[in-house]
Order: C-alpha cells, then structure tokens, then sequence
C-alpha cells in the first residue's frame, strides 16, 4: 500500500512538473531552391540567414532572374519557391499557383543622379501623361517636351527586358502590359539601375530597393526617383515630397498616399500548398519572426490580418 502511494505520488508530481510546458520546435532539415523576382531578393536572402539559424541544416538556395522565370520554374518543378512582385494570374493558379503575400513594396521612375535638369525635375516632378508619352506612345523625344522644361536633350527611355513584376507593374500604372513599353530593354533590377546611373539623360524605373541604401535609408547608386506630380499642378507639393528616405516612401505607401499600382504585394508562389516540412516552416518563420526584418531592409509590413490571413492558408 505505502508502495502504490508512493508511485501515485511520483506520478503527480511529473504531471505537475511538466504541465503547461510546450515541447519547442524541432529544427527541420532538408533543400530549398528560391527562383525569381529581382524586388524579393534582398529580403529573401535576409530572411534565408536568419531561418537557418534556428535551421542548421537546412540549404536555401536563391537566385534572382525576373518573376516570370520564378513562375516558370515553380510549375515545372525547379524550385520549390518563386519570389513574385505581381498578382498571379488566372492562367497561372490553373495550372497549381499557390501564393501568399509576405511583403509590399513599390516601382519607381528614375533618372541619372548626373541628369543635366535634376534640380529642376524634382521640383516640378513627372505627371502620368509625361511617362504615358515616354513608354507607351513614344511622342515625346525631348526632356523639355516630356516635363515642360527648357532643354533640347533627348529622352533615353528603358524597360525591362526580363518578364517582370517590376515592369508589368509599371506598365499596369500607365494602363498597359509589359510587352506594351517602349524603351531599350535591359535585364535586370541591377542593370536598369546602372543604365540609368550612366547615362545622364536616361529615364527607366525600379524596384525601391535598388533606389535607397540599406543603411543610410536615402537614395543612392547615382540614381534619382522622379517624383510623381500627383495632381497635375505643375509642381511636388509638400504632401507629394516623400522620396528623402526610404522610411518616408513606405509611411506613404502603408497611407495610400503614393498609388497602387506602382506599389504592389510581393509573394512567394508555390505549385500547390506545400507540403515540404523545410518549405512549410521557412514560410511560417517568414509570416512570424521574419516580419521584423521587412523594413529593416527597405520593405513595407503588410497589415498584421492581412498577414494572418495569409498564414491560414497554410494550415
């Protein structure tokens, strides 16, 4: 009798012990390749460091070339992940698109910090029209045509030669697609940003990213936004100056005061819900813990029920 209350009491007193407690996370293992979008590749690499220190042995292999070669590769099963910067498409989610949104972000016009007419240009900004001249119509040839200055320099105009949610993007805020902008092609985030950088009268835009320095937070790469003339007077109001830093672009994003399009969700796609265990908990770390890292390098959070909601689709 002595010994069976003797074991009653050992058993209470485990059961006491370990209530209430949660057995952690068990590290998964296992290889992730992440293709495309050029705007999710700072951050994914980011949020890539960070998870395989909780996930040693994990491999995440990323590489940026354009969200249409992501999609491509997500559907026929080279990667695991597409890093995206447009809506997907109806045709897409046919054949298994699964995407969920993780982060925002924006496309901005930019010109050469070396622009003959910078100071000028800034002041004035650039209205919807003067970009729907350069890209889809191609009238205006002179930059004082296109912005109403005094100045004979051609335009040089450039797109994206890549299928991009950068350029669909853009071209989606002048009314058109992609293969619908005029310009000199170029591939590439990074190499529309040295074209422009190098030529003094070139016109192109650019994931913001690529604009802002992650650690000063203001514009760089020899690169300028054109700010945009929001309503048409001519001139950047003091509520349409919101290009000093990258903090004040993404307060004006997150308010709606600079317009969507050109800022937009970015995702990460899938082909169907994953079932992966390492691609299922690198997306769930990325809707936790990995969204104290978004404006840390340059992004914007999406609302917390819009993330929330997000994570739902997971289960």
């Amino acid at each position: 009798m002595k010994k069976t209350c003797k074991s009653l009491i050992l058993v209470a007193f485990f059961m006491v012990s370990f209530a209430g407690r949660v057995d952690p996370v068990k590290p998964v293992k296992g290889t992730i390749t992440v293709s495309g979008a050029f705007a999710l590749y700072p951050l994914m690499v980011k949020w890539a460091d960070e998870f395989k220190k909780q996930n040693p042995d994990v491999k995440i292999d990323i590489s940026a070339g354009g969200a249409g070669k992501g999609m491509t590769d997500v559907l026929s099963g080279m990667a695991d992940i597409a890093m995206f910067s447009r809506d997907i498409y109806p045709e897409e989610l046919k054949k298994g698109a699964f995407g969920i949104a993780v982060a925002k972000d924006a496309v901005v016009p930019t010109i050469s910090a070396q622009h003959p007419s910078l100071n000028e240009l800034l002041k004035k900004g650039m209205k919807r029209s003067a970009f729907m001249d350069l890209w889809v119509t191609g009238q205006s040839k002179t930059w004082g045509q296109v912005a109403g200055i005094k100045s004979s320099a051609p335009v040089h105009v450039f797109t994206r030669s890549d299928a991009s949610g950068a350029g669909e993007t853009w071209a989606k805020y002048l009314g058109k697609k992609q293969e619908d902008l005029l310009g000199v092609g170029v591939f590439g985030d990074p190499g529309l940003a040295m074209a422009v950088k190098k030529d003094p009268v070139a016109i192109g835009y650019n994931n913001i990213v690529y604009v802002f320095d992650a650690t000063t937070k203001r514009q760089t790469n020899g690169v300028r936004i054109v700010p945009l003339d929001l309503n048409n007077n001519g001139t950047i109001d003091a509520d349409e100056n919101i290009y000093d830093t990258v903090t004040m672009l993404a307060d004006a994003i997150s308010n709606g005061k600079y317009p969507s399009p050109p800022s937009r969700d970015l995702y990460l796609v899938m082909k169907g819900k994953p079932s992966n265990p390492a691609v299922v908990a690198l997306i769930r770390f990325i809707l936790k813990e990995g969204q104290q890292y978004v404006r840390e390098a340059g992004y914007i959070n999406l609302p917390a029920a819009k993330i929330q909601a997000e994570a739902v689709k997971l289960n």
